[in-house]
């Protein structure tokens, strides 16, 4: 007889959170034997290791959200994001997420584990095989693990090359360079951050590569398409350039210099590049321009209601958006490098931004296709389920 869905659900969280206190029981005895010189230079290494992972990790349970929403809200999300019928629901992808939730933990812990009871050359592979692991996963040519979806995914890495949140970009950069140089669970932490540290002139280019990516893929749309909208995008990119690189200049120059010349010009670029990238949030992609949608509930025309419904929402999204486009800029600061735990909290506020910016971006385009079919019908007949959807104003967040 097999169990309910229900037990078997509770089981499994129950394994879960089984699984969960082992991993910080073990990894704080682990961390607690070593001594406290060595302890803070060591937590700084195992963050930079899995950190990007840890990361990735948690953009794949809000993905997941994002997509629970929408087949909630009888958003047609697929044809959105010009999706084919074989793609991930939520269900599959937060089952990708707990894999990996389970799987980058638990090699942290090893990590810290072995080292900690002198096993360094084990603790050295921990990373290595991880990463390998999740290099193999995604090439696996055989139909299995979402081969569709992986196939997928890696085409769409290739189309746009590799657009990581830039922070998590330039961790990695280290992380494989200490790999490479064999430089992994080593008592050198300092001989190998003069190597492959934050002083080092590849961090600021790896850092720009999204955005110069990103800048060439508006570039190529303006000449396929001739939108001149695509250049204003182009620009808002080209703004991230001297805020990475006027940052940089904080461990190349004399102090006097730094406080008197550059910084002025850092905190300068940061404001226009901030403010820029929130006005196209909220002009553009959004479509909240000079706010007016937040006061059309009351209009009578079908399509001026809100996919989410109530103002707070939107009064909310702006706000945050704005605040958390500021962070981005902050978290560039030069005395951060090495204060893990501030950018880690920083880069997952970021990863948030992007996972509310989606809910709204996905709403602009989803009634930009019904305003279109709505051209060509009245409004009695438009179906019943999508005009309920669209007058739903007391469905939330």
């Amino acid at each position: 007889m097999m169990p309910s869905p229900v037990l078997l659900w509770r089981f499994k969280v129950l394994l879960f959170v089984i699984w969960g206190f082992i991993c910080c029981k073990v990894g704080w005895d682990s961390v607690m034997r070593m001594s406290a010189d060595k302890r803070e230079l060591f937590l700084y290494e195992a963050f930079l290791y899995f950190n990007p992972l840890l990361l990735a990790a948690l953009m794949v349970w809000l993905w997941g959200i994002n997509l629970w929403f929408f087949s909630q809200g009888g958003v047609n999300y697929a044809k959105i994001f010009d999706l084919d019928q074989n793609h991930l629901t939520h269900r599959e992808i937060w089952k990708c997420a707990t894999w990996m939730t389970i799987i980058v933990p638990t090699s942290m812990t090893a990590y810290i584990y072995l080292y900690s009871h002198g096993e360094v050359s084990y603790a050295a592979s921990q990373p290595v095989l991880l990463y390998a692991a999740a290099v193999m996963v995604l090439i696996f040519p055989f139909d299995i693990f979402y081969f569709s979806s992986r196939y997928f995914f890696l085409r769409t890495l290739w189309r746009i090359v590799f657009p990581l949140q830039a922070k998590v970009f330039s961790d990695l950069e280290r992380s494989v360079c200490r790999m490479v140089h064999r430089q992994v669970a080593t008592i050198a932490w300092l001989e190998a951050d003069s190597v492959c540290g934050s002083h080092s002139v590849a961090i600021p280019l790896v850092l720009v590569l999204p955005y110069l990516f990103r800048l060439n893929q508006c570039l190529r749309q303006y000449k396929d398409t001739g939108e001149k909208t695509t250049l204003l995008n182009a620009l808002k990119y080209s703004t991230a350039v001297p805020v990475i690189f006027l940052s940089a200049l904080k461990y190349h120059v004399f102090p006097e210099r730094w406080t008197n010349f550059y910084r002025p010009l850092w905190l300068l670029s940061g404001v226009v590049n901030s403010s820029y990238s929130f006005y196209w949030d909220v002009n553009r992609d959004w479509d909240l321009s000079g706010f007016t949608r937040i006061f059309k509930f009351n209009k009578p025309h079908l399509f001026s209601h809100m996919l989410h419904g109530r103002r707070w929402v939107y009064f909310w999204v702006i706000g945050s958006n704005l605040v958390l486009r500021c962070t981005w800029t902050y978290k560039l600061s030069a005395h951060l490098r090495h204060n893990y735990l501030t950018v880690f909290f920083i880069a997952a506020l970021e990863i948030f931004r992007r996972f509310q910016w989606i809910f709204f971006r996905v709403e602009n385009e989803w009634n930009k296709m019904n305003s279109k079919s709505h051209s060509h019908l009245s409004v009695n007949e438009i179906p019943d389920d999508e005009e309920k959807l669209l007058h739903s104003i007391n469905y939330s967040v």
